[in-house]
Order: structure tokens, then sequence, then C-alpha cells
């Protein structure tokens, strides 16, 4: 029995079930579309600023602040401790929610809920540890899906409570404690890592599948791209040999994985491809997040909970279902993303912008709520895209690393405008002119891709002229060379 047990627990899927488990009830929360009119309700008698400019704010500044010590302690450790400890914030974060008040507890509550998402990167990095790259795509597939399902029946659930049974604010985070603390449970039955991307690398790395492969092979049936931009790509690189940690002191190995990264991040970013992607990356996850982690207050400014209907969860579950069929729908694309992805950049990210300002001049909470819906597809699309783009000819050591840098920089352009435009000990704007900065910060995006994307467009055309020419000089030369063989010939008969 015993072997057979150790037997199980070393398979593919036996942790991916664990995981998904976890996944599940870690999302499983009914009571996070409701959180403002929870605040500001009688539950926490909080007013709109206090919530606005002093409260979640919080939670950008601890994410920011833990993101990077969280990303190298969830390698070091090998990921389980990481997820035992998100279990732990989890916990933490709904018993204040449920029986702490005031301000100073309402911003304890951003803090761990700030170390919740930090270390979401040991969540979607603990499989790759345990599996081999064959199972890649389908342990991946599970994780990412089985969290989009659990989010969608939670803001339904939710919705379902609060219209047909009246449950109270108080009663759905009752509910989402004990999910997460079934979460955290979970968390105790994943196997032990041996391995880790960094600090306990066991040989090569196996890379991922190459650029022929999976999703981007949608990209050949597109026309050819210009030369300047299929320069060879320093990012395919697999990461150089590091040593071993049992072959120096420990200080010397996390110098020597310092700058390895550092190595890294100068080959991965030396490719304009990646740069480009990234750098939409980074621009638009910090003003999505800030839409995000404000739209609430929005809507319950558009429509006050206290004297309306509330839909947040309806909404919310439509926009997660929205965005999953788009990611879906990512796969049938036949395009040229090297040649009109900066173009498809710039289109979205200025429906992005219209949406955002649809919700600031608008009055009507239904054209806010379709303005969100549309805004989180787009956004969801866009980052589906680029995700692939930017995997597809990177090993899984520095598709990890892209990731983090690209949020750790998101959070830092995150941290500027929250500092600038909602702290109170900034310029602490209300809500609704909050919204037409957000739309604004999209409008720039979209400038920034399409020049971009013109500058693209221009040198492929001019490019294409230039090769045309040389092969019409070299056609005609071929034929004169010929002419001049005939009349040769026919001058000595």
């Amino acid at each position: 029995m015993g072997c057979w047990k150790q037997e199980k627990t070393t398979t593919w899927a036996f942790p991916t079930l664990i995981l998904c488990l976890y996944g599940f009830f870690y999302m499983m929360k009914p009571s996070e579309p409701f959180l403002t009119p929870y605040l500001t309700g009688p539950d926490k008698n909080l007013t709109t600023d206090e919530v606005t400019n002093q409260i979640l704010p919080v939670w950008t500044y601890s994410y920011l602040a833990l993101l990077f010590p969280v990303f190298l302690l969830t390698d070091y450790v090998r990921y389980k401790p990481v997820l035992l400890l998100q279990g732990t914030s989890l916990i933490v974060t709904w018993l204040l929610l449920l029986f702490a008040h005031g301000v100073v507890a309402m911003q304890l509550v951003e803090f761990f809920y700030g170390m919740v998402t930090a270390t979401e990167v040991a969540y979607y990095a603990y499989i790759y540890s345990v599996v081999s790259t064959q199972h890649y795509q389908r342990v991946t597939s599970y994780c990412r899906s089985v969290t989009l399902v659990a989010a969608t029946v939670a803001a339904v659930l939710g919705q379902l409570l609060v219209s047909l049974a009246h449950v109270s604010y108080f009663y759905l985070n009752a509910m989402t404690l004990a999910s997460v603390s079934l979460a955290f449970l979970c968390a105790f039955f994943l196997p032990m890592p041996q391995r880790s991307m960094f600090f306990h690398r066991k040989g090569a790395p196996e890379p991922l599948a190459g650029p022929d492969k999976g999703l981007a092979a949608g990209t050949a049936h597109g026309p050819s791209s210009c030369p300047e931009e299929r320069s060879p790509d320093a990012a395919a690189r697999g990461p150089s040999p590091q040593p071993q940690a049992g072959s120096a002191r420990p200080q010397g190995h996390m110098l020597s994985v310092l700058l390895q990264l550092a190595r890294d991040l100068r080959d991965c970013y030396g490719s304009r491809k990646l740069l480009y992607w990234s750098l939409w990356w980074a621009l638009a996850t910090a003003g999505f997040n800030q839409v995000v982690n404000y739209v609430q207050v929005l809507w319950d400014w558009r429509a006050p909970s206290h004297s309306s209907a509330v839909y947040n969860g309806a909404v919310e579950a439509i926009a997660t279902f929205l965005s999953s069929v788009t990611s879906f729908l990512v796969q049938y694309m036949k395009i040229n993303w090297d040649l009109f992805g900066e173009l498809a950049l710039g289109i979205f990210s200025a429906i992005d912008a219209g949406c955002l300002f649809l919700m600031h001049f608008s009055t009507n909470i239904w054209a806010c709520y379709a303005g969100y819906l549309i805004f989180k597809a787009c956004y969801v699309l866009l980052l589906t895209i680029a995700t692939f783009q930017i995997a597809v000819n990177l090993s899984m050591e520095r598709y990890a690393l892209i990731f983090g840098f690209n949020s750790i920089v998101a959070l830092l352009i995150q941290t500027i405008l929250t500092i600038l435009v909602v702290d109170s000990r900034g310029l602490g704007l209300d809500i609704v002119t909050q919204f037409l900065i957000y739309g604004s910060y999209f409008a720039v995006i979209h400038g920034i891709f399409m020049i971009r994307s013109i500058c693209v467009l221009v040198s492929c055309k001019c490019q294409r002229k230039i090769v045309r020419s040389c092969t019409e000089q070299l056609n005609q030369a071929e034929h004169e060379s010929r002419e001049q063989i005939v009349t040769s010939y026919m001058t000595r008969l």
C-alpha cells in the first residue's frame, strides 16, 4: 500500500488534481464582486473617499513591495511553502474583513491581500517543477481553466444569493472564508518538488515547444515579415548552465543566480519583438489593474448600493466568460503577428480607451457595465496573444523571468498612477475623474503602438519595393546577358 501511494504521488495526475482543487477553492470567492458595497454599507460604515483614497491604494503598495522578494523566495523554498503562505494570508484577509473595523484594519486587509497576489507566482510555477515537458500544455490548460470556472461560479452564486435570497454581504464573506480555508488544506497534500527553476536545478532545463509548434503555427499562414523584424532572437537561446547548489557557499550561489537572472534579462529584452510585446504587457496591465481595483467604486457611485439593485456579481461572471471565449478564439487567428502585432495592440488599446471614456461620461450604470465587459474582454484577448508571443521562443526559466519582470514594471507604473491620481497624499481625485485619466492613459498606449505599427508597415513596404527593384534589375541583367550571348553566337556563324 505504501509503495502504491508513493507511485501515485509521483505521477503528473496527482499533483495536478490537488493543484486544481486548490485553484478552485482559492478562486471561489462569492463576496469579491461586492467588496465596495460591503465596506461602504452598514457592516463597516466607511465612506467612499476612505475606501478609494486610503484603503485600496495599500494593495498596490504592498504588492509592489512583496513581489520581487516573494518571486525569489518562491523558487528558493520550492513553491509549496509559498502556497501555504498564500493560504494563510487568504484566511487572515477574510478574518479581518469579517470581524475587524476601521480604516487601519481594512488597510491591513489590503496588505495581506497584496501578499496573496504576490504569491500567485507559486501557483502557476509549481506544476512545471513536478511534471515533464510533454504534460505542460495539458496541466496549464487544466490549472487556467479551473480558476476561470471557479471565478465564474463564485460570481454567479454571489449574485443569486444577493438578488434572490437577499443574503447579506457578511455571510458571503463567511462563505469565502470557508472556501479559502479548504484551499489552505489542499496545499498540505501537494508533493514537495525536488527541483525549481533557478536555485534547485537538475541538469539542463527542458525547453518549451519551438516556434513551429503550438499556437505559433498559425503565423505560418500569414505573409512573410520584414527582414529587420526577423533578426536573430537572442532570447531563443536557453539560459547558460548554472553551478549546482552544493558546489559553492549559499552566498556565492545566490550571487551567481542573480547574475544569471541579469544576463537572461539582457538577452531577452535584446530582442526587439520581445521588447515591444513586453512594453505593452507592462503598460496595459498597470492600467487594467487600476481599473479592476476601482471599478466597483465607480459602480457604487453611479448606482449606490443602499438604494439600487447591485449586479456586480453578474457583470463579473459575464466578463470572465467573455474573457475565456476570447482567449479560446486566439488559436484560430491566422495572422502574422510579427507584421501586424503592433497594429492589433494599437487598435484594441483604442477600444479600451473608448470604453473607459464611456464609463467616465455616461451616468447610466448599464453603460458602465457594458464598457467594463468590452474593456476586460479586449485586454484578456491581447494578453493571451502577448503571452504566447513571448513564451513561444523561450525556455520555461526565461518565460517565468520575463513574466515576473514585466509584472514588476507594471506594478511600478501602477504605483505611480496610484500616488498621483488616487492617494489622498497626491491629487486624491474623485472616482469619476480617475476614469478620465485611465481612458487618457490607454489613449497614449494606443498612440505609441499605432506609431510603431505605421513605422513597421512603411518599412516593410519600402523593403519590398527595394527587393522587387533588385529582382527586376537582376532579371533584366540576366536577359541582356542572354541576348549578348545569342548575338555573339549568331555573329560567329
